[in-house]
């Protein structure tokens, strides 16, 4: 009962997640790191900020080694998968790529990402803005999206 309480209380970070991981690491081939692995999954869904991140946290962990320290392999890792999931929406959008990097780059300084202004403008394709179903909306649209659960995804991992 005490442990429900204390999750409550505490919030659940990238770096507590980081510090169960480490104990996983040690115990690895005994029978508790199972139940520390359980504990890391149910840390991941005690937190709304780390639940769209669970994903990659759980990648994370199976392929994490003893080798080195567990921050750096984090590190490593997050930069790794944030240009490889970056490089899927500007393969599947067809944006620019330069300044879609540029553009998502002020969003994770600024710390939001912007929806108006000519930096939107910038990242899309060519798009007709006069045409009958605003092919031009839809685009910015579903781009505006993708980008908003990238941002979402990684701000303040790395």
């Amino acid at each position: 009962m005490f442990e429900i309480e204390l999750i409550k209380q505490v919030e659940i970070n990238v770096d507590y997640i980081l510090v169960l991981v480490e104990h996983y690491l040690r115990k690895k081939g005994t029978g508790e790191d199972k139940e520390i692995r359980a504990n890391i999954e149910r840390a991941i869904n005690a937190s709304p900020s780390l639940r769209n991140k669970k994903d990659l946290i759980e990648q994370f962990v199976d392929t994490v080694s003893t080798r080195s320290k567990v921050d750096a392999q984090w590190q490593a890792f997050v930069v790794a998968k944030k240009a490889e999931e970056l490089e899927r929406i500007l393969q599947d959008e067809h944006l620019n790529a330069a300044e879609t990097r540029a553009f998502i780059e002020h969003a994770f300084r600024d710390g939001a990402i912007p929806t108006a202004g000519t930096a939107i403008t910038k990242i899309l394709p060519p798009v007709s803005r006069f045409s009958k179903d605003n092919g031009h909306g839809r685009k910015k649209q579903t781009v505006l999206d993708k980008l908003a659960a990238f941002f979402e995804r990684y701000f303040g991992l790395a």
